[in-house]
């Protein structure tokens, strides 16, 4: 059985390292598939991943991180046989180097981006054209994915850009690897406002939905997933239990809407 502690340094290490060759440690049994998805999918794919094991008999094991780092992970040859982006620039990383079973791919599910808050520091904002974030923060931290790389990042980015205050905020941003991180910072109280997805501000009780972002404001958040190119055959029982009513019924719950088409 893999050796996770051992992993997970190795995903944490591997993108400052650079290209580097696997730990040799043994791969997971053929009856254990090990997911590569997007923090922001984990409370999702926690609840769901029960019910899957005893549907399929397959064992699974997560691995939580930025889209980003777990695309170039897979792309230096850590074990993922599934992998679960939460955008489609990611996956088509991964897909140009042939790295996924190209047939396997289906965009699963959408999203919502919003605007959050501490809870114990509640701010009253509308989102529009030239709304005063800026001003709102003052010397203040706006918490956020970081807008390079990582999926909900780019997604504030563009709808910022789009309403015409990303300059005046850009100096003021508080970057995370993920958006579990940027949710963190403003559950703290370390950053008083913060842009993440819906369902992360839905798990969240120390954070309040200050306002929604348009959906015209950003490119469509989708979520795309597919079985790696050396994923072994019980990964496709996984994809398939994925993309059922009963883990549907869990997305729905946690606020993911249907991929948009």
């Amino acid at each position: 059985m893999l050796d996770f502690s051992r992993f997970l340094v190795f995903l944490c290490l591997g993108l400052t390292a650079g290209p580097a060759s696997v730990p040799q440690t043994p791969a997971p049994s053929d009856n254990t598939v090990l997911v590569f998805a997007a923090a922001s999918v984990q409370t999702a794919l926690d609840e769901i991943a029960p019910a899957a094991e005893r549907a399929t008999g397959v064992r699974m094991r997560m691995s939580y991180a930025a889209s980003s780092a777990l695309a170039r992970q897979i792309e230096n040859g850590a074990p993922a046989d599934i992998f679960l982006s939460a955008d489609l620039e990611w996956m088509d990383y991964v897909a140009e180097r042939r790295l996924i079973q190209a047939g396997s791919r289906v965009n699963l599910l959408g999203n919502q981006l919003v605007l959050i808050a501490t809870a114990s520091r509640p701010v009253t904002l509308k989102i529009a054209p030239g709304f005063p974030l800026a001003a709102t923060l003052g010397r203040d931290r706006l918490a956020m994915a970081n807008p390079d790389v990582a999926p909900a990042g780019k997604y504030g980015r563009a709808a910022l850009t789009t309403l015409g205050v990303w300059d005046s905020v850009a100096g003021k941003v508080a970057s995370t690897e993920t958006v579990r991180g940027a949710l963190l910072l403003v559950a703290r109280g370390e950053a008083p406002l913060g842009i993440v997805y819906r369902t992360d501000a839905i798990v969240e009780p120390r954070v309040v939905v200050v306002d929604r972002f348009p959906e015209s404001t950003h490119p469509p958040i989708v979520y795309p997933v597919a079985t790696t190119s050396v994923a072994k055959p019980a990964a496709g029982k996984i994809l398939e239990f994925l993309k059922s009513p009963a883990a549907r019924a869990v997305y729905d719950r946690q606020g993911f809407t249907a991929p948009a088409r």
